[in-house]
């Protein structure tokens, strides 16, 4: 195999790598407050996230980035009743601030 192919799966390989694993997850409400940050998604990634994000948080929005600058400080103003999720997925974290 020539180094080109070996480069190029190399460098997929990297790709599909960092962005099955996000380090900060945000859902910003409506008005675009943020309701929830933290470093462990709010929903059940395993799904699609229109299926998922809107029984948790009607009308949100989910961003998820690499960075995790910021992320150390979770905030979760999500309905403690909605968070419950589908059956194994495991309540988002409270607030501790």
């Amino acid at each position: 195999m020539s180094a080109f192919p070996c480069a190029a799966v190399a460098l997929v390989a990297a790709f599909a790598s960092q962005s099955a694993a996000a380090a900060c997850y945000l859902v910003y409400a409506p008005d675009q407050e943020i309701v929830y940050r933290a470093s462990v998604p709010p929903v059940d990634m395993s799904r699609d996230i229109h299926e998922t994000l809107p029984q948790v948080a009607p009308g949100a929005t989910l961003v998820f980035s690499l960075n995790d600058q910021g992320c150390e400080l979770t905030i979760n103003k999500l309905p403690l009743a909605s968070t419950a999720g589908p059956v194994g997925m495991r309540p988002a974290r409270a607030d501790r601030g």
